[in-house]
């Protein structure tokens, strides 16, 4: 016999409303359900269930997105529930109720749905993987098991805001470079388009030969005016084929690698993804997940092939029975620091404190290496921009300095 969908109104014994559903095979056993959950059925009515088990669609929700601050308030607010004597249930009406965000409110009503149903928190949160990561879900359950939810989600609070943080650092250090670059190139292309070819006329008129340079930057711009759309399909063609190349897992690690490696913001990224890693699996280990699914998790959302491949290694000695800090040394994305701190946590049991330390340390370098990179990078981009738009207007007036002779 198959169940139907059933929307309800019940009050509370506080006497608050409430409104949600719930399958059953029929009304009896559903009013039957709703009082043994301490409800006291107002109205009951028989829905379609294939409208109801579809995602809840609001208008303009296509184009809301679940923002990590708006999950980490989530989290904040449902910990403080639970540890205030709330139920499950009452503290997820109420934040389905009161969260801004339409999409992550829609998320919530349908874990609340579940939830009802009989499904554990995990599990109905597993249900939504772009709002809530493995890394969310695996806390949960283990905060479940353990008896700690409200702790588990302070923790999840904390973690994700540190995570918010580190991005807004991250760009901040990227905001202005891109701002010069966007810059140079708008001018660059306005003088190849529009300013150059005013005086390619002129000493078209004037003949004479031009100097090297002058001639190469008049060649450029006719071809950019003749072909502009050779070098827009060149453009698509090379983003679509990079994204493209970076999708596939020899792609993304080598990447990576490159990213690791570069001059000025090689460094940034290293210390990024070690704060990553640390404050991740210190979440992990000290909410109680497995340390073979912790470091599985880790792994996948750290954000790094290079990182993530050597935490796999490490997974590998791990399930062999060796410690972690002692594989972690042979990578040489985890300086010695980061190993000899977690080798001491595992002698001593407080890895959890250890990886802490190690992601607070991270935070702080990559502080002091956003305002280093600020002071830096602003007069070198400065000079950048000064030689391309000077060596434009320098090779334009040659010709000038020579301009008796181009007469005659």
């Amino acid at each position: 016999m198959s169940s139907t969908t059933y929307a309800y109104k019940v009050r509370e014994k506080s006497g608050r409303l409430v409104e949600g559903s719930l399958e059953a095979d029929n009304e009896q056993l559903l009013v039957a359900k709703l009082r043994s959950m301490g409800y006291t059925p107002i109205d009951i009515t028989a829905q379609k269930s294939e409208t109801l088990s579809k995602d809840v669609k609001i208008p303009g929700l296509s184009r809301s997105k679940t923002k990590l601050k708006d999950v980490a308030v989530f989290s904040r607010q449902f910990a403080t529930m639970i540890n205030s004597g709330l139920s499950l249930l009452r503290a997820l009406y109420i934040l389905g109720d009161q969260t801004e965000n339409k999409l992550l409110a829609s998320v919530i009503t349908q874990v609340r749905t579940d939830v009802e149903t009989g499904s554990s928190l995990s599990v109905a949160l597993g249900k939504h993987p772009k709002t809530f990561n493995r890394l969310y879900v695996s806390m949960v359950k283990a905060g479940e098991v353990g008896g700690s939810l409200d702790e588990v989600l302070l923790r999840l609070a904390e973690t994700i805001e540190k995570q918010v943080e580190l991005r807004r650092k991250v760009r901040s250090a990227m905001t202005y470079p891109v701002v010069v670059a966007v810059l140079v190139i708008g001018i660059v292309t306005a003088m190849l388009l529009f300013v150059i070819p005013m005086f390619k006329d002129l000493y078209t008129q004037l003949g004479g030969e031009l100097p090297a340079p002058t001639q190469f930057l008049i060649n450029v711009s006719t071809f950019v005016r003749n072909f502009w759309y050779v070098m827009f399909g060149v453009e698509i063609g090379a983003v679509v084929g990079f994204r493209r190349w970076i999708n596939t897992d020899s792609g993304r690690e080598k990447w990576d690698a490159i990213k690791l490696r570069a001059p000025v913001f090689g460094p940034l990224v290293r210390k990024t993804a070690l704060a990553r890693f640390s404050r991740t699996l210190a979440a992990l280990v000290r909410s109680g997940v497995p340390i073979l699914e912790s470091l599985d998790i880790v792994a996948d959302t750290s954000g790094n092939s290079v990182v993530a491949k050597a935490v796999r290694d490490a997974q590998t000695a791990v399930k062999q029975g060796e410690p972690l800090a002692q594989r972690l040394e042979q990578h040489p994305v985890f300086p010695p620091m980061v190993t000899q701190m977690m080798a001491v946590g595992e002698e001593t049991g407080a890895v959890d404190e250890m990886l802490d330390k190690i992601a607070d340390f991270y935070d702080q370098e990559i502080e002091a290496t956003v305002a280093a990179l600020t002071s830096l990078i602003e007069p070198l981009l400065i000079v950048v921009m000064g030689a391309a738009v000077g060596g434009m207007v320098i090779s334009l007036y040659l010709p000038m300095f020579n301009i008796i002779k181009l007469i005659q």
